[in-house]
């Protein structure tokens, strides 16, 4: 993740903030990949698509902040994990600045609400996510 400089925030799956612990769904990847394509490309204001790999599972996009029409770069990463469901990560990163004011946090769990959303209304759930080495999803407490 070279490319990406200034400011950022990432998923993962043990994050300490729930909002940024990227998405699992029990939902075929074509779906997931089309349903975030379309976010990325036409349904989000101030986003640009740039590129998309289906075959690598990768959608770059640009998003403009609203008050300084600062462009920051976001990656989507979409694949299988071991259990076969399908998984969506981002990154958003600043161009510029050490200091992002929690944008890129709050762009990463806007886009994963609004794939939730526009998931659900095509009849599916969103699962919790599965924090590696651990036997229950995350947030479930034993």
């Amino acid at each position: 993740m070279g490319r990406f400089g200034g400011s950022r925030a990432e998923t993962r799956p043990d994050h300490s903030d729930p909002g940024l612990r990227g998405r699992r769904y029990a939902i075929p990847f074509e779906e997931v990949w089309s349903a975030a394509k379309i976010l990325a490309g036409s349904e989000l204001p101030r986003w640009t698509l740039v590129e998309a790999d289906d075959r690598e599972g990768w959608i770059r996009a640009e998003s403009r902040t609203r008050l300084f029409g600062f462009v920051d770069d976001v990656e989507i990463r979409i694949g299988l994990d071991p259990e076969g469901q399908t998984r969506v990560d981002l990154t958003s990163a600043s161009r510029k600045g050490a200091w992002d004011l929690g944008t890129n946090a709050r762009r990463v769990r806007h886009f994963l609400g609004e794939l939730d959303r526009a998931l659900e209304a095509r009849g599916h759930a969103t699962l919790p996510p599965m924090v590696p080495g651990a036997g229950a999803p995350a947030g479930h407490e034993g």
